[in-house]
C-alpha cells in the first residue's frame, strides 16, 4: 500500500491516497492559498509552486496555487489536475527525499492543520440542488400525498433539480441563523410571520464543476465526469414550514435561500475510483441523453450527529450512503445542460437529501420523526422533532480501503436564534 513520509493514522481522513484540495489562511497572517491534506497537516501548495515543483507539469506558470479560491485551477481541466495530483504524490511519497529531506522547504510547506483557517474553498456562482434519491422523494410523498402518489410523474424520468443561491453557501463552522417568513398551520385561516419553528437539516453530497461547456452546448452524460473537479458534503438546511407554505407553484425560495454548509476539502474525484459501485436499478430505462454509461455510484458512507447545547458529546441520529441515489452526478450533469445551459468553474452541484431503504439511514428530520409524529429521543432524555436553538449538526463521510480512507472531513453548523424581525435597517 502506498505511504507518505507523514505519519497518517489508518482512520484518518487524509492519506495519501486521498490528497483534498482547499483554501487556507495561516492563523499567524498572511494570504489566502491552496493547500492539499495529508494526515494532520496541510501542505502549501503555492510554496511548492514557487520553488518550481510543478514546472515540469501542465500547470508550469500558471501560479494557480497562489490564490484565494480553487476557480482557476478547476478551469484548467482533468489532464492539470491529474499532473498535480500526481505530482504532490510523488512529493509526498515515503521513498521520495526531495520535500522529505529539505528541512526548509518541508517546514514552508507543511503546516499543522490546527494553525489554519479552512475557508470557503470556491468563488460559487450558481449553485443547482436536486433531488436525486428516491428513497427520500418516495417518504416524503407518502407523508404528504399518500403511498398511490408519492412519486411525482415526472421523478422516475428525469433528475428533478432547482437552482439554488450561490451567496449564502457557507464552509464548515459557520453559524446559521434560523430564518424568518411567512408560514400557514393548517388550521389557520391566514398566514403568520415569525421565526421558522421547523428547522431541518439535509444530508448531501456535493460536486464542483471544472472546465464548463459553452452556452448551447450541452455536456454528453459520457463526458460528464470529466466536468467534475472533486466533491465536498453539503448540508442544505431547510426550513420545512415556511416551504410548506411558500413552494407552489414555483418551489423552494426562503425556506432554502439562507444558508447551505458545506465541507472545506474538495476530495478529487480520482481518489475515488476504487469505490465505484452500480447504483440502483433504473426503470423505466431512462432516455437516451440520461443512459448511464457504466458504473455511477460510490461507496461512501455517511453519518449526521446531532449535539444540543445542553449533550457533553455529539450523537449519532443517521447512517447512510451514496449508493443510495437513483440519479448519478452524471446523469445530473447531463440534464443540467441539456437545454443548452453553460456551466462554469466553480459552479456547485448538490444531490438532495440522501436517504437509504432503512429508518436510521434517513437523511433529514422530517423522515427520521416522519413529519414530527416519531421524536428523536437524545441521550441525555432530550426529544427532537426539529432543530433547536443551540443544536450543533455535524455530517461526515469516507470510503474504507484497505488500512486506509478518503475521507470529506465534516461539515458542522450551529443554529443560532432568529434575528429579531426589524433589526436591520
Amino acid at each position: 500500500m502506498e505511504r507518505s513520509f507523514i505519519e497518517v493514522r489508518p482512520d484518518s481522513h487524509f492519506p495519501i491516497q486521498n490528497l483534498p484540495y482547499g483554501v487556507f489562511r495561516p492563523r499567524s497572517g498572511g494570504p489566502a492559498r491552496i493547500g492539499v491534506a495529508i494526515g494532520d497537516y496541510v501542505l502549501d501548495l503555492s510554496v511548492l509552486e514557487d520553488a518550481g515543483h510543478f514546472n515540469a507539469t501542465a500547470l508550469a506558470g500558471t501560479g494557480v496555487f497562489g490564490k484565494h479560491s480553487l476557480n482557476e485551477f478547476m478551469a484548467l481541466g482533468r489532464p492539470a489536475w491529474r499532473a498535480a495530483r500526481e505530482q504532490v504524490r510523488r512529493l509526498l511519497s515515503a521513498d521520495a527525499p526531495t520535500l522529505r529531506d529539505n528541512t526548509a522547504l518541508r517546514d514552508a510547506a507543511l503546516l499543522p492543520q490546527s494553525d489554519v483557517e479552512l475557508l470557503l474553498p470556491a468563488q460559487i456562482g450558481d449553485y443547482t440542488d436536486f433531488y436525486a434519491s428516491k428513497d427520500h422523494a418516495t417518504n416524503v410523498g407518502i407523508m404528504f400525498r399518500g403511498k398511490e402518489n408519492a412519486l411525482m410523474p415526472n421523478w422516475v424520468h428525469l433528475p428533478v433539480g432547482y437552482h439554488g443561491r450561490a451567496s449564502s453557501v457557507v464552509v464548515s463552522g459557520t453559524d446559521v441563523r434560523r430564518p424568518l417568513g411567512q408560514m400557514k398551520p393548517p388550521d389557520a385561516a391566514a398566514p403568520m410571520f415569525g421565526p421558522c419553528r421547523q428547522l431541518d437539516f439535509e444530508l448531501e453530497l456535493g460536486w464542483f464543476i471544472g472546465p464548463g461547456n459553452e452556452l448551447g452546448q450541452p455536456v454528453q452524460i459520457e463526458h460528464a465526469e470529466e466536468q467534475i473537479f472533486g466533491l465536498v458534503l453539503v448540508n442544505d438546511w431547510s426550513a420545512r414550514d415556511i416551504q410548506a407554505w411558500e413552494y407552489q407553484p414555483l418551489g423552494p425560495f426562503l425556506a432554502k435561500n439562507f444558508a447551505t454548509s458545506i465541507s472545506p476539502w474538495v476530495v478529487p474525484l480520482d481518489a475515488l475510483e476504487p469505490f465505484r459501485v452500480t447504483g440502483p436499478a433504473q426503470d423505466p430505462e431512462p432516455l437516451p441523453y440520461l443512459k448511464q454509461p457504466g458504473k455511477g455510484a460510490f461507496d461512501i458512507h455517511l453519518e449526521v450527529y446531532l449535539e444540543s447545547d445542553r449533550m457533553v458529546k455529539p450523537q449519532i441520529i443517521c447512517a447512510s450512503n451514496v449508493r443510495h441515489l437513483y440519479w448519478s452526478m452524471a446523469q445530473q450533469i447531463a440534464h443540467h445542460s441539456i437545454g443548452g445551459c453553460n456551466l462554469r468553474p466553480g459552479d456547485l452541484m448538490a444531490s438532495g437529501t440522501i436517504s437509504g431503504p432503512d429508518k436510521d439511514s434517513r437523511g433529514c428530520l422530517l423522515e427520521l420523526t416522519w413529519r414530527g409524529t416519531e421524536p428523536i429521543r437524545l441521550d441525555n432524555e432530550e426529544e427532537r422533532v426539529w432543530l433547536e436553538d443551540g443544536d450543533r449538526v455535524t455530517m461526515t463521510g469516507w470510503c474504507q480501503g484497505e488500512g486506509y480512507r478518503i475521507g470529506f472531513g465534516e461539515v458542522t453548523g450551529r443554529v443560532l436564534p432568529a434575528q429579531p424581525s426589524g433589526a436591520v435597517k
